[in-house]
């Protein structure tokens, strides 16, 4: 297929314009206000929407509705009373690495805030995720992702105690924690089990991430196991649909 020489292979076909050539007016108003995004160029300040309706001749909430979409696909982001041009996606890959290593694969510092470290007994569902008897202990960490101090996601680790008995006063928690199973526990990952979906967060999960509530998350669930194939971790990580991407490396079975 041939692309127009404005477009790429990863970029709708024919610019997301149906084959009848009408489109919506705020569609219109986008595809003009990203060509100015590359004129900015990332971090540049965008026009208010009263500036950019009187540019395009439109009622502002047609401007309204197109940055709305901007803002949902990543491409701007808010910085204090303003809009500016956001940056490129971050790219995690799909396989058993760390959030550390995958932002830092991008030159960027990873960091962790903890909300909160606690032990509890496991209940049914949770056990037999984990496979562990029912009312064995079992930690719970909470931290909220961090990328060059912008807060991009949220993170919950369930781990058996008796796996990691001093998790709470060996364990730094703004640290990888795959890093510290290994160096200090001597424990390695062999594989996991993971799925992928869409959701909106809970109010207060937009709270600690600093999105509004109508912000599209990726929601990533892993149960983890050792080297022996003993299940180690489970894991519910939600991340910022505006400002993550994954990618895999397949390859054909049998």
């Amino acid at each position: 297929m041939d692309y127009p020489n404005d477009q790429h292979p990863g970029a709708p076909v024919r610019a997301g314009i149906p084959e009848h050539g009408r489109i919506p007016k705020y569609y219109a108003v986008k595809a003009r206000v990203a060509a100015l995004l590359d004129e900015l160029g990332e971090g540049g300040t965008l026009p208010t929407e009263r500036e950019l309706a009187l540019r395009y001749e439109v009622a502002r909430e047609t401007v309204r509705q197109a940055l709305r979409d901007l803002l949902l696909e990543g491409r701007l982001r808010r910085h204090g009373r303003g809009t500016v041009v956001a940056g490129p996606k971050l790219e995690q890959p799909l396989a058993l690495a760390s959030y550390t290593e995958g932002v830092r694969r991008q030159g960027l510092s990873p960091g962790r805030t903890l909300i909160s470290l606690d032990r509890f007994p496991c209940q049914d569902a949770l056990a037999e995720e984990l496979g562990v008897e029912r009312g064995r202990p079992v930690w719970h960490m909470e931290r909220v992702l961090l990328a060059d101090d912008e807060r991009v996601g949220l993170e919950s680790t369930y781990v058996p105690v008796d796996r990691v008995p001093r998790l709470d006063v060996e364990f730094s928690p703004d640290l990888s924690f795959y890093s510290y199973l290994h160096d200090r526990l001597g424990i390695a990952f062999g594989d996991a089990d993971e799925r992928i979906e869409t959701v909106l967060a809970t109010p207060r999960e937009a709270l600690l991430i600093g999105t509004p509530p109508a912000l599209p998350m990726l929601l990533i669930h892993r149960t983890s196991r050792d080297t022996d194939g003993k299940r180690l971790e489970r894991v519910r990580t939600l991340f910022r649909g505006d400002r993550f991407s994954f990618t895999a490396r397949l390859g054909r079975q049998g």
